[in-house]
């Protein structure tokens, strides 16, 4: 009795955990939660027709539906997951998913259609006593698979230990839970164990369960973002620079428009504010303003809840490769609204279309987007043309503060 018991619990926990996760996956929607969310249902599966088995003995149904549950579906999933959650390499992702989709549909068949032997009891079936050489054979290289990719995934957070410290150790932690999960599905997969199986299995989906909500919540840090130390504004930039060459970087970029004649006259604004009267009679009228090919760009991104710090770590990198890479884009600037956390502004100035098309195809450009695709719900792009604007002589220093 004490083994029908833990089956009618572990079903029971089972059932709950894959509801909550659906649940929680619906309101912090990502691709890797959504995959750790079909593994949950897998071990359903597996543990809703251990349920009657417990009581009636296993039978060649319900041993093939656990198998396929704990043996297949739920730590293929799993390692999935991981390295959807991790690897940030649109190769390896999608080299992944075809690697998946192949180790499901063929297992799948062999699982189901292969002749089994052996008599059945009430314990968990281990998967060597029932299946054959090919179908051992195909079950091992599923759980190869799922190791190696619980391990790539981990191996991939920890080499951004250097860069992002606090959310390496987070991923860390999560695949951490989701390599003990998948462990256990193995281990109650090819050995069965009995009660000690029940155990292991409630033990995976809860790993599972924290493993979800951890990864669905990544952590706050104090205060809105982290500052850059003057240490690390020195290693932005190159050891060779002196200050008379910081001094000219500003003239070189005017000088790249044209302007060679505004730099031998001071403003006429900046006359007025010194001379007398008479001055003003003798100026020159200024000459007609020419049309504007400045481009403005206002890009709206919507953050998912918790997620708010990890975007402006994506953003506080782009800015600084801006500055230091496109002297043809004028401003480039994130805003948060005070009224809405988990939006934020990012306006930036461009010197014509083609400075705005170089920006979009920079390399560090490419990298945020598809690092910032993981915080955001939604993206608003808006497209500006300059009718007029009037502007401080101290606004890059007001801006950019060094």
């Amino acid at each position: 009795m004490v083994e029908v018991g833990l089956a009618v619990v572990c079903a029971l926990v089972a059932w709950s955990a894959a509801a909550a996760l659906g649940a929680r996956a619906y309101r912090y929607p990502g691709f890797a939660v959504i995959v750790w969310v079909g593994s949950a249902a897998a071990a359903v599966i597996a543990l809703s027709a251990a349920f009657p088995a417990s009581l009636l003995d296993f039978s060649e149904t319900t041993f093939r539906l656990f198998q396929i549950g704990v043996g297949l579906l739920g730590p293929l999933l799993l390692g999935w997951g991981a390295v959807e959650y991790a690897v940030e390499s649109p190769r390896g992702r999608f080299g992944t998913r075809l690697v998946v989709t192949t180790l499901t549909i063929v297992p799948l068949v062999i699982l189901t259609m292969d002749r089994l032997r052996g008599r059945y009891d009430t314990d968990y079936p281990a998967a060597s006593e029932h299946y054959d050489v090919i179908p051992m054979a195909v079950l091992a290289l599923v759980h190869v698979f799922v190791l190696v990719a619980v391990v790539w995934g981990a191996a991939a957070a920890g080499l951004r230990m250097s860069r992002r410290p606090e959310q390496s150790r987070h991923e860390l932690g999560v695949l951490g839970l989701v390599g003990l999960a998948a462990l256990l599905e193995i281990l109650v997969s090819r050995f069965g164990l009995g009660t000690l199986g029940q155990f292991m299995m409630l033990g995976a989906v809860a790993s599972l369960w924290v493993a979800v909500v951890r990864a669905s919540a990544p952590p706050r840090r104090g205060g809105r973002r982290r500052g850059r130390g003057r240490d690390d504004e020195d290693d932005f930039f190159d050891d060779d620079l002196d200050e008379d060459e910081d001094e000219e970087e500003p003239v070189r970029r005017r000088r790249r428009r044209g302007d060679h004649d505004d730099f031998d006259e001071e403003p006429v604004r900046r006359r007025r504010r010194r001379g007398s009267r008479d001055d003003y009679d003798e100026e020159p009228e200024p000459p007609a303003r020419r049309p504007s090919r400045v481009q403005g760009i206002i890009t709206i991104y919507t953050l998912k809840e918790g997620h708010e710090d990890l975007f402006d770590e994506c953003v506080e990198e782009v800015v600084d490769e801006v500055s230091r890479r496109e002297p043809d884009t004028l401003l480039y600037a994130c805003h948060t609204v005070p009224s809405s956390p988990q939006q934020r502004i990012v306006y930036a100035i461009y010197r014509d279309r083609l400075a705005y098309e170089e920006h979009e195809q920079q390399p560090h450009m490419i990298d945020f987007m598809r690092r910032s695709v993981r915080h955001v719900v939604a993206t608003n792009v808006i497209e500006l043309s300059l009718a007029g604007a009037a502007a401080a002589d101290a606004l890059p220093d007001m801006l950019m503060p060094r």
